[in-house]
């Protein structure tokens, strides 16, 4: 690392920013974050932290437990009327963005990173990004943490026509429920996509479902009865989502390109997280990889690499864990796939602790 530390510019407060700008003001320097919701808020996908993830927040200087953070053990796998119940590698966690990214961000703060919400970036040049404020701001390296959301001329292409939306519900607290959910995540697979539900901090339930676009097509383009039309089909799902009240307006984003990585980076331009890759959602290691990616990218601006190098290294990272969460995808959105992976696991319990360790991105 040089004597000058770079002058870096972070789009994006997410939890890929946020472990950036943690990792870079460890080492002494200054980041500038900019992130455009004004205020903390609960987002569609990551209200589950995998046990790697868990420990990659505590090395951030984050413990999942102080923040109430409800602790899972147990995974249950439910098709049409058939289910498989086994037990997670190690103690995973139910938390919502909402907690974590403002604790993550708070710790960057704490360790001299600058912050500035309800700030949105317009343009990323080559030394500099462009504010919809106004403002340019001089950058040595830009790090890209957008999320799901694609910034103008850095736009992630899309996958064929039928491409993955996703789809999100907050289920209100109750006993039932609660009950239900103590010390688990439950996986529902229908044809077409599945929907993870699990149990927050507050008692609350986050129910995200991930289906291709044709399936809302068959539904009339409404969430609410495309989520009915899958509760038909699987009597565990109707009984929680009874357990829960009226819902909510769903949360949506459309075209999310599962399986995709960034090959190549433009120079000083560092993706990371879901703008670095996208792995299916089934895995829970997008939060994982949007840490770990972070934390490697500001690593390699500290160490005074190139971009494109980091970039290589980290899709290589991320070889088997794509492949192997691809496979379960494709095979669990098709009803005989997904029987098929239920009746395994009843038989064969051990493979899901291997599938879940291969899918994580290693350390």
């Amino acid at each position: 690392m040089s004597d000058a530390l770079p002058r870096v510019v972070i789009v994006g407060g997410g939890p890929a920013g946020a472990a950036a700008a943690i990792t870079l003001a460890r080492a002494g320097a200054a980041p500038l974050l900019f992130e455009r919701e004004a205020a903390p808020a609960d987002h569609l996908c990551g209200g589950f932290v995998s046990w790697d993830t868990v420990a990659r927040l505590r090395q951030l200087g984050v413990e999942v437990s102080a923040l109430g953070a409800h602790p899972v053990t147990t995974l249950e796998l439910f098709a049409g009327r058939r289910s498989a119940r086994v037990a997670l590698p190690a103690s995973a966690a139910g938390l919502s963005r909402r907690a974590f990214d403002a604790a993550l961000l708070a710790r960057a703060v704490d360790l001299g990173a600058s912050v500035e919400r309800g700030v949105a970036v317009r343009s990323i040049e080559t030394d500099w990004v462009q504010l919809e404020d106004g403002r340019a701001i001089a950058a040595d390296h830009v790090i890209l943490a957008s999320g799901k959301y694609d910034l103008r001329g850095w736009a992630r292409p899309r996958f064929g026509q039928d491409t993955a939306l996703g789809l999100r519900w907050r289920l209100r607290p109750g006993d039932r429920l609660q009950s239900r959910l103590t010390g688990r995540i439950e996986l529902f697979l229908f044809r077409g996509g599945y929907a993870g539900l699990v149990r927050h901090e507050d008692g609350a339930a986050n129910l995200c479902l991930a289906a291709r676009r044709s399936r809302l097509a068959e539904a009339s383009g409404r969430p609410e009865l495309l989520l009915e039309q899958i509760a038909a089909d699987c009597a565990a799902l109707a009984q929680r989502l009874a357990c829960a009240g009226p819902l909510d307006k769903a949360q949506a984003i459309a075209n999310v390109p599962y399986g995709w990585r960034a090959q190549s980076a433009e120079p000083g331009v560092w993706r990371v997280g879901d703008q670095a890759a996208v792995i299916p959602s089934l895995a829970g290691e997008g939060i994982g990889i949007a840490l770990a990616s972070g934390t490697a990218a500001a690593e390699a601006v500290l160490r005074g690499e190139a971009s494109s190098k980091y970039q290589r290294r980290m899709n290589r990272r991320l070889t088997i864990p794509f492949a192997l969460a691809g496979g379960v995808w494709r095979l669990a959105e098709h009803p005989l796939g997904a029987a098929a992976s239920v009746a395994t696991l009843r038989i064969a319990p051990g493979l899901a602790d291997w599938t879940a360790r291969r899918t994580r991105v290693d350390r």
